[in-house]
C-alpha cells in the first residue's frame, strides 16, 4: 500500500509582497505597531552599581529586580541590564528604532569603562493594533472557531484568538479593536490580519456597512435549488400561501387567537369579567375501600408533664406603682 502524500507546503510571501498586499487590503486598514522587544547580547560582565551611579536616567534596586533599568528619549525606549551582559530593549516603534536604540545602550555601557560588544541582536516579539471601525459579536466567533478562540468576558473582556499560521495570538474586542501579538517581523502581523479580516466581517453586529470582499477572500456560495420541471411545484408552496391568505390552519388560529383577545379586551373595559376557571375536583371511586388513617394502632397524644399545675401569674404579688411627684 502506497504511502499517502504530504500536502503541498504554503508558499511563504517575502516580506516586499506582504507590504504590497498589505498596501492594496480592501478594508484600507493598516496594523499599526505600538512595541518592539529586542535581545542584545553586550558580551562582558557587568557592575550594575557601578552603572547606576554613573549613567544618567538609569535606577537599580535589586531588592524589586535584579537588572538596571535604562531609558533614552530618542528613540523613546527602556532597557532592562544583567549582570551577565544581556539587555533587552522594550518600547521601539519599529524594527530600526530598536535596533538603534540598542546600540545607543551598548555605547553607554562602554563610555562608562567596560568592553561591551553589540552581538546576536534579535527581535523576539511585536505587537501591532488596528481598529476594523465595526462591532463584532465574539460569541458567535467563540463558539464557530472554538478550536482556536477561547472567550471567558467574566475574566477578560476580549477574546483570545490563537492562530497557528503565522503563529499569532490575537485580542478581539467587541468594540472593533483588535490587538496582534507574538510576531517576530513586521510581516507576520500584516499577514494574520489579512487572515482574520475576512472572519471578522463574518461576525459582525447589527447593520455596520463593510467593504465589499473580493471572490478570492469570500466563502464558497450555497448552492440554489434545482430547478422546477414541466410546472411541477414545491410541495411546501400551497401550505405557504394558504398560511399567507390566512385560509391556513396556522392563518386560522392565529385569526381565532386575535378575535379571542379582543374579546376579552371588551369585556374587561365593560365589566364583565368572567370567573376564574375552577379545577373540577375528581369524584372518589365507589369501588374503594375508604382510606384509613395513618398509624392507627398508637394511642392518642398526652400532654406533656400532666403531674405539674399551672403557674399562677404573678402579677398580684407586685405592689402598686408610686405616683409620681
Amino acid at each position: 500500500m502506497a504511502a499517502a502524500e504530504a500536502p503541498p507546503a504554503t508558499p511563504q510571501l517575502s516580506a516586499a509582497d506582504v507590504e504590497a498586499e498589505m498596501a492594496a487590503h480592501v478594508s484600507g486598514i493598516k496594523p499599526q505597531l505600538q512595541n518592539v522587544v529586542a535581545t542584545v547580547n553586550l558580551g562582558t560582565k557587568l557592575d550594575l552599581k557601578e552603572i547606576a551611579m554613573h549613567a544618567r536616567n538609569a535606577e537599580y534596586n535589586p531588592k524589586r529586580f535584579a537588572a538596571v533599568i535604562m531609558r533614552i528619549r530618542e528613540p523613546k525606549t527602556t532597557a532592562l541590564i544583567f549582570a551577565s551582559g544581556k539587555m533587552v530593549c522594550t518600547g521601539a516603534k519599529s524594527e530600526d528604532d530598536s535596533r538603534t536604540a540598542a546600540r545607543r545602550y551598548a555605547k553607554i555601557v562602554q563610555k562608562l569603562g567596560f568592553p561591551a560588544t553589540f552581538k546576536e541582536f534579535k527581535i523576539q516579539n511585536i505587537v501591532g493594533s488596528c481598529d476594523v471601525k465595526f462591532p463584532i459579536r465574539l460569541e458567535g466567533l467563540a463558539y464557530a472557531h472554538s478550536l482556536f478562540a477561547s472567550y471567558e468576558p467574566e475574566l477578560f473582556p476580549g477574546l483570545i484568538y490563537r492562530m497557528k499560521q503565522p503563529k499569532i495570538v490575537l485580542l478581539i474586542f467587541v468594540s472593533g479593536k483588535v490587538v496582534l501579538t507574538g510576531a517576530k517581523t513586521r510581516g507576520e502581523i500584516y499577514q494574520a490580519y489579512m487572515n482574520i479580516y475576512p472572519t471578522l466581517i463574518q461576525y459582525k453586529k447589527g447593520d455596520a456597512v463593510v467593504p465589499t470582499l473580493p471572490n478570492n477572500l469570500m466563502g464558497p456560495p450555497r448552492a440554489l435549488p434545482a430547478a422546477k420541471q414541466g410546472g411541477q411545484a414545491d410541495v411546501g408552496e400551497p401550505q405557504q400561501a394558504q398560511e399567507q391568505d390566512g385560509a391556513g390552519p396556522s392563518g386560522s388560529g392565529a385569526q381565532a387567537q386575535a378575535q379571542a383577545q379582543q374579546q376579552y379586551q371588551q369585556q374587561a373595559a365593560a365589566g364583565m369579567m368572567p370567573p376564574p376557571p375552577v379545577a373540577a375536583t375528581p369524584a372518589p371511586d365507589p369501588n374503594l375501600p375508604p382510606p384509613t388513617p395513618m398509624h392507627h394502632h398508637l394511642p392518642p397524644p398526652t400532654p406533656r408533664h400532666p403531674g405539674l399545675a399551672a403557674t399562677p401569674s404573678l402579677s398580684h404579688h407586685l405592689p402598686p406603682p408610686s405616683p409620681r411627684r
